[in-house]
């Protein structure tokens, strides 16, 4: 485990300092000057641009045993003008989650979301285990509210179970449904107490009332399907079963399916498919 640390920070080190000696000064607003003699940044230059100390920076560079926090990667990646593959690089290396919202995650490929679209008109998703919706099919993006209206940021099943109208609507057993999410959320957040995405999910949903006294139960339940009753605003009374299908470890992203339970469920959702294409 301990070669495998002092890797990881060598491959960073070499890392930092590729992407730093490929940038021009003009590219991050920085005169060239006349006595410049290595290629791209110099160290302090991107510690400057990443707001952190210039020592630390150069400790980082030398793949010293430092403490790395996602806040910093996010700044340092800013700073070196990471596009998205890189970025992912960056944190993989650090071992760190990226706390940027809306960052493309590697489990959605492009095969998995035309899988999505053949499995219309049964609504499906990709979530984490945060409940992160990270990709969808066009009749769950109609099942509960219209997930096209929202921002990136709100398209999360905790967020809109606990502060959305439209949402809360549609679950037929609300209370019974809350209580559930929250207490796998909790679950889940036992091995990400310290990562600043799950803390800022966490800030957001106790602004409500009702998350609070939910919350304060401390219940916890493993991941698991369900059956559900969902009153959707364009076709009525869905009678669904709730599956789940891991991409991954069982605390990594999960495909979600609802499958009727019935005949009149199954028509009513060909009809939302049917609602959800005339839209496009």
């Amino acid at each position: 485990m301990a070669q495998e640390t002092d890797v990881r920070r060598h491959e960073l080190a070499g890392f930092l300092r590729s992407r730093r000696e490929r940038i021009a000064p003009e590219q991050v607003g920085l005169p060239h000057g006349r006595r410049r003699r290595t290629p791209g940044l110099r160290r302090e230059e991107v510690a400057q641009l990443s707001a952190v100390g210039v020592t630390w920076y150069t400790w980082l560079e030398q793949a010293r045993d430092i403490q790395v926090s996602p806040q910093v990667l996010d700044a340092i990646a800013r700073a070196l003008l990471l596009d998205a593959s890189e970025r992912t690089h960056l944190f993989a290396l650090a071992g760190a989650a990226d706390p940027a919202p809306g960052t493309p995650c590697p489990t959605v490929t492009p095969s998995l979301r035309k899988m999505l679209e053949q499995l219309e008109p049964l609504p499906a998703c990709v979530q984490n285990s945060r409940y992160d919706i990270l990709a969808y099919n066009r009749t769950y993006g109609r099942l509960l509210c219209d997930l096209d209206a929202l921002p990136p940021e709100d398209r999360n099943c905790m967020i809109l179970a606990f502060t959305n109208d439209d949402w809360r609507a549609s679950v037929a057993e609300l209370s019974d449904a809350k209580g559930m999410m929250a207490a796998k959320f909790r679950a889940s957040m036992a091995g990400h107490l310290a990562e600043p995405a799950w803390k800022s999910l966490l800030a957001r949903l106790e602004k409500s009332a009702e998350f609070r006294e939910v919350w304060a139960r401390h219940e916890v339940v493993g991941p698991g399907g369900r059956n559900k009753l969902i009153r959707n605003a364009h076709v009525g009374l869905l009678h669904l079963e709730h599956q789940d299908l891991w991409l991954g470890p069982s605390a990594g992203p999960r495909l979600i399916t609802y499958v009727p339970l019935d005949a009149e469920s199954r028509e009513r959702l060909e009809k939302l498919q049917a609602l959800a294409l005339a839209e496009v």
